[in-house]
């Protein structure tokens, strides 16, 4: 039995990569209004910006914490607005969807930029990065997604960082859905910037992202932006001078956020955090796979966050009705993101543990049943597909 109550009021759970389940001390925490200007608020936004340097580790006192509004991909935005001039050159690393975005944010930007795009199913390893630097001495910053939450891959961040410092270059990571429960210590990877989100592995609910920030480098991206709301340099000054938000900040996401904060301590931080999401995959992954669901990747490459599964292929699989029986039982799955085979996807993160990863196993295969569905396996032209692109 799981020592998770279920979601208030019947809610299903969400197997997405945030937002996500919820507490009820987090719920709870958003009852309250808050003044933006007042001294109390104020004081909860330093506290939100301590406890998230905390989380950092060694190395954090070269950093500092800057909040923004928006969701996730404002905050990316903001990161790479501020932090690369004018006459910087971006290279970004894809393989999936939010690589891609980012790159798509820099022409929008009008920044210059290359892109090393892997496609679905591989990570850019640090020798390919440091081939790319050495031939193009122009890339002055790095942009990696830690975790590629559309095929689920968790990229190898360390020698990525390895590779940047090493050519002297600037590295910028977008963690929106690890951070929180993968470690990145400044003291072990060196980077200038890292983004997150509130509605991710620290399990509050959306309404702003934040930037983990060298002090150099904030000081150093004066007059880089060029969005007047997504400035993170501005945003930093004004708190730094004022102890509030430039705007109206999300007061209610802020305090159920502190609350998450604080149940994230209580269950061993990062490590913590991240050895439940991990064993939420290990079981529910097993129980899919007996079922004879397909993952998209190998398990070196299998993140504690969100994993992808083939479609199966049997005629009688259709994803819609897949995902009606799932929430009719009380689970919310992802669609896919691919480009190349029909995939969906299964969350890990969120308020909930290995005993109801084993319910989700359980609704999937009575949801098989109920559409007539004999064999989960993907079509083989998918799985040749793949063999194909990884040979390459």
């Amino acid at each position: 039995m799981s020592s998770f109550p279920r979601p208030h009021l019947g809610e299903p759970y969400l197997l997405t990569p945030g937002p996500l389940t919820t507490s009820y001390t987090v719920k709870e925490a958003m009852l309250r209004d808050w003044g933006s200007w007042d001294g109390d608020f104020r004081a909860m936004t330093a506290d939100l910006r301590a406890g998230l340097l905390d989380l950092l580790g060694a190395g954090k006192d070269d950093y500092d914490c800057v909040p923004i509004q928006g969701s996730g991909s404002f905050a990316v935005e903001a990161m790479m607005t501020t932090f690369i001039p004018a006459s910087g050159k971006a290279l970004i690393l894809a393989n999936g969807a939010y690589g891609k975005r980012a790159a798509e944010t820099l022409r929008y930007a009008g920044l210059d930029h290359v892109v090393l795009d892997k496609g679905d199913y591989l990570p850019p390893r640090g020798a390919e990065v440091a081939s790319l630097l050495e031939q193009d001495p122009a890339i002055t910053h790095v942009v990696a997604i830690h975790c590629e939450t559309s095929s689920g891959i968790l990229n190898p961040l360390k020698e990525i960082s390895d590779a940047v410092a090493t050519a002297g270059r600037k590295l910028l990571i977008d963690s929106m859905s690890a951070f929180g429960a993968v470690e990145v210590q400044p003291g072990t990877y060196q980077f200038e910037a890292l983004v997150s989100s509130a509605n991710k592995c620290i399990e509050g609910v959306p309404g702003f992202g934040f930037v983990l920030a060298r002090k150099s480098a904030l000081e150093d991206s004066a007059g880089n932006c060029r969005s007047l709301s997504l400035d993170i340099h501005a945003q930093w000054a004004a708190m730094e001078k004022t102890g509030q938000w430039r705007f109206t900040p999300p007061t209610h996401v802020v305090a159920a956020f502190l609350q998450a904060l604080t149940e994230h301590r209580r269950e061993g931080g990062v490590a913590g955090r991240g050895a439940r999401y991990a064993q939420n995959r290990d079981v529910m992954v097993a129980g899919m796979r007996e079922l004879g669901f397909e993952t998209l990747l190998p398990d070196e490459w299998l993140s504690p966050i969100i994993v992808t599964f083939f479609c199966p292929g049997d005629e009688n699989f259709d994803f819609g009705k897949f995902y009606d029986l799932m929430k009719a039982r009380g689970f919310i799955i992802y669609p896919g993101k691919l480009t190349e085979v029909d995939s969906f996807r299964v969350g890990c993160i969120g308020h909930m543990d290995a005993a109801i990863m084993e319910e989700v196993v359980r609704a999937a295969g009575d949801a098989l049943k109920d559409m007539g569905v004999s064999n989960a396996m993907p079509p083989a032209a998918a799985l040749e597909a793949r063999a194909e692109l990884i040979a390459k």
